[in-house]
């Protein structure tokens, strides 16, 4: 068995050596304004080694030179991200209480902490998911349904990935003899070396002790749904039952994510929200001579553990509906309406809605009442998307091209916001915020 790309961990390491070299080098020269020579350098090297060799030890415990993270890559941010905090801890533990070195290179680590933070992020996230290997290692894909067909249609359609599947088995047609015989010969004729099998499939508890054995064979297994997560960033509905809910779901507060998060939305949207005033002279003068008629507008929508709040915005719409399908409605957007909308200076007066924290900067987007009550009776398990407060910018908007405006995009926009849920922190929040300035600029810019 070839293993995925044997080689990749290699690599990895010895950028990250390269990595720390260049990181030391681009430190004394930002600290000194000159270019070190090498004896500046060496007499930094000792010391900063050591931290090296600690930072490449918990990058090793945190999985970052195995196999997964290779693969399931959505999470990969937040793991470098929390593994150089813990690597920036131990520095300075390391240069404030064990004064062992002539130097002191007290200024000098906390530049140097910050470069290699980038630097390894540029290299791990942007230059490594870059390089191709030199050939894509075989796979087998075990499951059932549309989602399964969408995997194997990215994967097998894509250049991105390291992978390719040879083989797909539909759980729902099968046949355990035909499995055995099948599996086993794929495996060792086109050297499969990754499986990715729906483990919660009911109909998997045949042919378990055949994939048992594979493992002898060193191939490797991947849970279908979190390699469905990692490639497409949204939950597979398919999994969602109450169980899944109670595995992955949890009400509980996480207080100082809750608290960063607050403590952002205050100051971010106090910020925004004075200079957005000087905008409001054009756009109630534009609405007004449009068509006369309000220039602001109130919605009842739902808030966090479905509590009803009131939303303000600009009117861009001939009157305000209660939430039925646009396809269903005599409603028009102005043509004042669409400018704001699409450049999304409607949604400025909802920055009083965060201050006073009925919204979050980021979250799901808040449903109006008259559409929920709608959608709770036709979408399983819809109203937990409510157990976050919601946003002005969310996984879902940075992820779908135009809002849904039918059940079946609404079941996708449901599966983006179940993901935010489950995996929210606040890198993904600041993910999502870069990506919002992103569309908003490029839509300016058209």
């Amino acid at each position: 068995m070839s293993g995925i790309n044997k080689k990749e961990p290699i690599v990895l390491f010895l950028g990250d050596i390269l990595i720390f070299l260049v990181s030391l080098w681009l430190t004394l020269l930002v600290r000194y304004f000159n270019f070190p020579d090498w004896a500046v350098f060496f007499d930094h090297l000792v010391p900063f080694l050591l931290l090296f060799i600690v930072w490449i030890f918990f990058f090793y415990v945190a999985g970052l030179y195995e196999k997964h993270t290779l693969i399931l890559k959505s999470s990969l941010p937040t793991l470098l991200f929390n593994t150089q905090i813990i690597n920036s801890v131990v520095a300075v533990v390391f240069f404030y209480f064990i004064p062992y070195f002539g130097i002191t290179p007290k200024t000098s680590l906390f530049i140097n902490l910050f470069i290699t933070l980038v630097l390894i992020f540029i290299w791990r996230l942007v230059i490594f998911s870059k390089l191709k290997p030199l050939r894509k290692q075989s796979a087998v894909l075990i499951g059932a349904g549309a989602e399964m067909n969408e995997l194997r249609h990215e994967i097998n359609n894509n250049n991105n990935y390291s992978f390719y599947f040879v083989q797909t088995i539909d759980l729902d047609k099968l046949d355990p003899e035909i499995f055995k015989d099948e599996v086993v010969r794929l495996v060792y004729e086109q050297d499969v070396s990754l499986v990715a099998v729906d483990i919660k499939n009911s109909n998997i508890e045949s042919v378990l002790p055949q994939l048992y054995n594979l493992i002898f064979a060193k191939v490797q297994f991947i849970d279908i749904n979190k390699l469905y997560e990692s490639i497409f960033d949204r939950v597979p509905l398919s999994v969602v039952k109450h169980n899944w809910f109670i595995e992955n779901i949890s009400s509980k507060n996480h207080i100082t994510y809750d608290i960063l998060k607050r403590l952002m939305d205050i100051i971010v949207a106090s910020i925004l929200f004075l200079p957005s005033l000087f905008v409001y002279p054009f756009v109630i003068l534009a609405t007004f001579l449009e068509d006369r008629k309000n220039v602001f507008m109130t919605q009842n929508r739902i808030g966090q553990n479905n509590k009803i709040i009131k939303i303000y915005k600009f009117r861009t719409m001939t009157y305000s509906d209660d939430g039925i399908w646009p396809e269903g409605s005599k409603n028009k957007i102005t043509k004042v309406g669409k400018i704001l909308r699409s450049t999304r200076i409607d949604e400025l007066p909802q920055l009083w809605n965060v201050i006073k924290g009925d919204l979050s900067l980021i979250g799901p987007r808040p449903d109006i009442c008259g559409l929920f009550e709608n959608l709770k009776q036709n979408l399983p398990y819809y109203n937990i998307r409510n157990i976050v407060k919601p946003g002005l910018s969310g996984w879902a908007q940075t992820h779908q091209e135009i809002p849904p405006h039918s059940l079946a995009e609404t079941k996708i926009r449901l599966s983006y916001d179940l993901y935010y849920i489950k995996n929210r922190s606040f890198m993904l929040d600041l993910k999502i915020a870069l990506q919002t300035l992103k569309t908003l600029i490029s839509r300016t810019g058209r």
